[in-house]
């Protein structure tokens, strides 16, 4: 994903992660000339490693972060020139209503990753719910069709540029068209 935007031009361009974590791929991208960043994760036990992260980067000047489901208050946050999704559709139960907002505030480029179309991931991931379920963790991963993660994204303006499907992970990068 970064390699993607360096080569692309990521200089004085804004930059959304949704569920980006201690946001370790916006520190890079600042640092690779980007403007701005902006975190949506729904996960509040990052924060205090993301502020240290920013802070000894230098860059909390240009980091926003908020803690909340990006689907509940998509309508809140600003759009960017890419936003990234890397490892998160996985973690949600309704894929079109993550991605299509997402989508809509991409004002050029977005970014997935998420698990391949193979039956043995299917299958595994299949287990892994189970396992959760059996050590009482309401935690699960859910396993959308590729080609529906696709069409969702195309229909808000987006065309593909890249696919790439690897071992477990597959890299889906769409423009504005």
């Amino acid at each position: 994903m970064i390699a993607f935007l360096k080569e692309r031009g990521i200089a004085g361009a804004t930059v959304l992660e949704i569920g980006g974590g201690v946001g370790a791929m916006q520190l890079d991208l600042l640092q690779a000339g980007a403007a701005r960043a902006h975190n949506v994760e729904i996960s509040p036990h990052y924060e205090k490693s993301a502020g240290a992260l920013a802070a000894q980067s230098g860059v909390t000047d240009r980091v926003e972060r908020v803690v909340a489901d990006f689907v509940a208050v998509s309508a809140a946050i600003p759009a960017a020139d890419a936003v990234i999704m890397h490892k998160v559709v996985c973690c949600y139960p309704d894929m079109p209503d993550l991605v299509r907002p997402a989508a809509e505030h991409s004002r050029r480029w977005l970014l997935l990753t998420f698990p391949g179309d193979r039956w043995w991931i299917r299958a595994g991931m299949r287990a892994a719910n189970r396992v959760q379920t059996l050590v009482g963790s309401r935690y699960r991963v859910f396993f959308h069709e590729p080609r529906e993660i696709r069409a969702v994204a195309e229909r808000a303006g987006l065309r593909p540029v890249l696919d790439q499907r690897g071992v477990f992970w597959q890299f889906l990068a769409l423009e504005r068209a």
